[in-house]
C-alpha cells in the first residue's frame, strides 16, 4: 500500500488559496448551478451541507461547504463506544498544572500494525472541548496505513509530520503532507491516513476553539508571513465502495465506532470554504530585524485561532523557518524570556538555534513545554557561543522548529507526566550560566 500511496501522492492536483470559496467536481455536471439544494441533485447525488460555524456568525468567519455525495451522511447505523487508547481530551484533570520546564525525547517505536489513529498519544492541553475552547497537543507514531475512517467532532486537527509522509484521503479529495508540510483537517471532516513511508511520526494540535486563520498583518502591510495562495486544498475525488467500512468518530473526548455498508468518502462534488489544506512551511516569508534585536516570535505566526480578547490567541502556530540573521550589536538567538502565554515546541529537522541538539538534547521528534511565566531561553553553550560570535550576516538553514503558543497553561496527561521518554535533567541546560557581573568602581 505504501508504494501505491506514494504514486498517488505524486499525481495530485490542488486548488490554491486560504479561506477561499472553492468548488470542485470529480465528474462533470455533478455540481448544481444556481442553487445549493435543487429538488433533484445532479447525477442522482444527495446534497448535504457541512457547517464549521454557526449559521449566524459574521460572513468573514462563517465556514460551511456543500457536498454532493453518493449517500447522505445520515445513512449509518448507531455508534458504540470503543477504547480511547492514548488519546485524551480537555478538560485535563489527571495531573495538576506544572510550572517546571519540561522536555521529552521522541515517542518510542509503536507496536507493529499501529495506524495513525491508534498511534495518537496525548501530551496535554487546556480548556474544555465541550465548550469549544482551548487545545490539545498530541503526538503520533505509526507503521501502518489506516483502513478505517476517522472524524473529530471536538476540533480541527493541525498535523505536523516529522518523519515519513502522509496521504490524507478526505471527503473533499486527497492531500499529501511530507515532513516540512502541515495539513489542516477541519472539525467533522472524515479522512483516512495512508503512509507514504514504512513509518510516520509527528505532532498534532487539536484546536477546540475558533478555526485557524491567517493572522492580521497590521503595520507589516499587505504581504509577508504565510501567503494565502500557498495553501492547497484538494480537488474532488470519491470512493464508490460497497461493503463494510469502520468509521470512528471522536465526540466529547471519547471514540465511537460504527460499521458502515459503504465508504463515507463518497463526495463526488463540493463547494465552500470549510475544507482541508496542506501548506509547505518552507514557503513561509520570514520577517525579522534588519537593524538590531531579535523580534518577538509572534512575527513567525503561520496560523492563529483568535479568542474573545483581541490580540490574545487561543492558540498560535509559529514556525522557526530558515532565515537570515543580520542584527548589529545583537544577541541573535531568541532571548531569555518569561511569557504570559504557554509555549509547546517541537522540532521537525536539524537543530533549533537556542538549544543544543544531540543525545539528551532537543532533537527532531522531541518536544519541550514552558508553561506561563516559566523562565526559559538559550542554554549555556548557545549563550556562550552567541555572546562571542563575530556578527557577520548569518543564514540559519539547518533547522525547522515550530511552536504551539496558547493563552492558558497546558496540563499534562498522566502518561506524559510519567513517560519514560520525559527527560529528567532538563533544568541542567541552564545550570552552567555563570556570573559575569562586574560592578563599576
Amino acid at each position: 500500500m505504501t508504494e501505491d500511496a506514494r504514486k498517488t501522492a505524486g499525481e495530485l492536483d490542488h486548488l490554491s488559496g486560504f479561506g477561499n470559496e472553492h468548488s470542485s467536481e470529480a465528474v462533470p455536471g455533478a455540481l448544481p448551478v444556481g442553487r445549493n439544494s435543487p429538488q433533484r441533485a445532479p447525477l442522482g447525488l444527495y446534497a448535504e451541507q457541512l457547517s464549521g460555524s454557526a449559521f449566524t456568525e459574521p460572513r468573514a468567519s462563517n465556514r460551511r461547504s456543500w457536498l454532493y455525495r453518493i449517500r447522505p451522511s445520515a445513512a449509518h447505523p448507531a455508534f458504540t463506544r470503543v477504547d480511547n487508547g492514548g488519546l485524551r481530551t480537555a478538560p485535563f484533570t489527571e495531573t495538576v498544572p506544572d510550572p517546571n520546564r519540561l522536555r521529552w525525547d521522541p515517542l518510542p517505536e509503536p507496536p507493529a500494525g499501529t495506524d495513525f489513529l491508534a498511534g495518537l498519544w496525548t501530551l496535554g492541553g487546556n480548556g474544555d472541548a465541550m465548550r469549544r475552547t482551548g487545545m490539545a497537543v498530541h503526538l503520533y507514531h505509526a507503521d501502518a496505513s489506516m483502513e478505517r475512517v476517522f472524524s473529530d467532532a471536538d476540533g480541527e486537527l493541525l498535523i505536523v509530520p516529522e518523519r515519513g509522509g502522509l496521504l490524507l484521503r478526505t471527503e473533499f479529495g486527497l492531500l499529501a503532507a511530507e515532513p516540512g508540510h502541515v495539513a489542516l483537517v477541519p472539525r467533522g471532516v472524515r479522512f483516512r491516513v495512508e503512509l507514504l513511508d514504512d513509518s510516520a511520526r509527528g505532532y498534532v494540535c487539536e484546536n477546540y476553539g475558533a478555526p485557524f486563520r491567517l493572522p492580521d498583518l497590521g503595520p507589516i502591510g499587505a504581504n509577508g508571513l504565510a501567503n494565502a495562495r500557498d495553501f492547497l486544498a484538494p480537488v474532488a475525488a470519491y470512493e464508490d465502495v460497497e461493503g463494510p467500512v469502520e468509521v470512528v468518530n471522536k465526540f466529547c473526548g471519547n471514540l465511537w465506532r460504527a460499521e458502515y455498508g459503504h465508504s463515507p468518502l463518497d463526495v463526488v462534488a463540493w463547494h465552500g470554504n470549510h475544507v482541508p489544506y496542506v501548506y509547505d512551511l518552507r514557503r513561509f516569508n520570514v520577517l525579522g530585524s534588519i537593524s538590531y534585536d531579535h523580534p518577538d516570535p509572534s512575527v513567525f505566526t503561520v496560523l492563529t485561532s483568535p479568542s474573545d480578547t483581541p490580540g490574545l490567541a487561543g492558540v498560535d502556530f509559529v514556525v522557526f523557518a530558515p532565515r537570515w540573521l543580520v542584527g548589529e550589536d545583537t544577541f541573535r538567538p531568541p532571548y531569555f524570556h518569561r511569557n504570559v502565554m504557554s509555549e509547546y515546541m517541537g522540532l521537525v529537522e536539524g537543530a533549533y538555534d537556542a538549544k543544543e541538539a544531540g543525545e539528551g538534547g532537543f532533537v527532531p521528534g522531541g518536544s519541550s513545554l514552558h508553561n506561563m511565566m516559566s523562565a526559559h531561553g538559550p542554554d549555556r553553550e548557545t549563550f556562550d557561543r552567541a555572546s562571542a560570535a563575530e556578527l557577520r550576516p548569518q543564514k540559519v538553514e539547518d533547522g525547522l522548529a515550530f511552536m504551539f503558543e496558547t493563552r492558558w497553561p497546558l496540563t499534562l496527561t498522566r502518561q506524559a507526566a510519567e513517560a519514560r521518554h520525559l527527560q529528567q535533567r532538563y533544568d541542567d541546560v541552564w545550570s552552567g550560566l555563570r556570573r559575569h557581573f562586574q560592578p563599576l568602581h
